[in-house]
């Protein structure tokens, strides 16, 4: 089954790697942000079945950006990434309304599907 998904960060060399990655194994990737503002616009409009969510972006905290996109009855599912290690962000991944966590390193569509079934 292909999952639609909306890719959120301010690299764009990340964005274009996620991309590439993700359209490899089978997601189609229905847009893109840089920021938390446009995620939020780009959700809406887009209505993706997946947002790959960074957690540090210039305008808005990911944790509060995924916290207001879980807040809708039809959201999409949230996975936050980030460079940094999953343990640096203690309880915040769980309570944000996320679904998981993807190191970028270790992004793949199966690290992502994986977190899907959940």
């Amino acid at each position: 089954m292909t999952r639609t998904i909306l890719i959120v960060d301010d690299h764009p060399s990340f964005r274009a790697s996620a991309r590439v990655v993700l359209e490899s194994e089978g997601f189609t990737v229905v847009g893109e942000a840089e920021d938390g503002a446009s995620a939020l616009t780009e959700c809406c409009r887009l209505r993706p079945e997946v947002v790959l969510l960074d957690v540090q972006l210039p305008d808005l905290d990911g944790f509060v950006v995924c916290s207001r996109i879980t807040a809708c009855a039809q959201h999409p599912t949230v996975i936050m990434t980030s460079s940094r290690d999953p343990s640096d962000f203690g309880p915040l991944v769980s309570t944000s309304g996320a679904s998981g966590f993807v190191p970028k390193a270790e992004l793949s569509g199966e690290r992502v599907q994986e977190l899907l079934q959940l």
